[in-house]
């Protein structure tokens, strides 16, 4: 299972295929399509090997569920708890046995603004979410680009984000509340005191220089947890021409 920030689906269309193509994972949930439903590329990821089910948005958000020789079934679109909240910004499938649920929670910059209240709002709606997802009776998985910086481990010098919302102390609770519910960090699982990256901006040479921060993050729960068996993130695709800001993130769960 992978998540994917592709900052405009169509625009980075031939780094997705060639993503999929090299590291073939089962599940892919993207980020960020910045297009509309009607222009999502269904007939190339198809030709990829993968059916897909996707929530787009003109111009901005936009999620996705890739499976690889399967069809996701649908089982939520949307965070219930705000009837008027219209953004595409959770998607909800199981796949192969397997529940996976695709965010993209708000950015919520500039602090003290309507779009910071947003992002806190949001990640109490799926804190509630994920409350009655965390005891299936089967293996669960939420992945996504959550904007949350959650510890000091994660972030290239962290004084230079005290003024950024994905660093807040809101926003960090909250991450740390949902993992309180029973959820495991994957990444952090496996590499607890590791310096890993998943977004490096396009600024001042960050990426040569890693400095980045870890927000795409895998959560899992205990059935999850118990068959992880590796994670990682996939960096060579952010060295790639025209990449996206983001790379792959992704877990390997074992066989039942």
């Amino acid at each position: 299972m992978a998540t994917f920030n592709v900052n405009g689906v169509n625009g980075r269309l031939g780094l997705l295929l060639d993503w999929l193509a090299e590291a073939a994972p089962d599940v892919a949930c993207l980020q960020e399509l910045k297009s509309p439903d009607e222009k999502f590329p269904a007939a190339a990821i198809e030709q990829a090997g993968y059916g897909a089910i996707w929530h787009g948005q003109s111009r901005w958000n936009g999620v996705a569920i890739l499976a690889k020789g399967a069809e996701p079934v649908e089982t939520h679109r949307g965070l219930p708890g705000d009837p008027a909240d219209v953004h595409s910004r959770y998607r909800e499938a199981a796949v192969n046995g397997v529940l996976v649920g695709c965010l993209y929670l708000p950015n919520g910059n500039p602090i003290g603004t309507d779009k910071f209240a947003y992002k806190l709002k949001w990640f109490d709606r799926l804190i509630a979410r994920a409350s009655g997802l965390v005891g299936l009776d089967c293996p669960v998985g939420l992945a996504g680009d959550y904007n949350v910086i959650p510890t000091d481990t994660d972030v290239y010098k962290p004084e230079r984000w005290l003024d950024d919302a994905l660093f807040q102390p809101e926003p960090r609770a909250r991450y740390r509340k949902l993992l309180a519910q029973g959820w495991a960090d994957a990444i952090r699982a496996l590499h607890p005191d590791e310096t890993i990256f998943t977004f490096w901006d396009y600024w001042r040479n960050a990426f040569a220089r890693n400095a980045g921060i870890r927000i795409d993050h895998l959560l899992l729960n205990r059935k999850a947890a118990k068959r992880l068996k590796a994670a990682g993130v996939d960096t060579w695709v952010r060295a790639r021409e025209k990449a996206s800001d983001h790379a792959p993130t992704w877990v390997e769960l074992a066989e039942q």
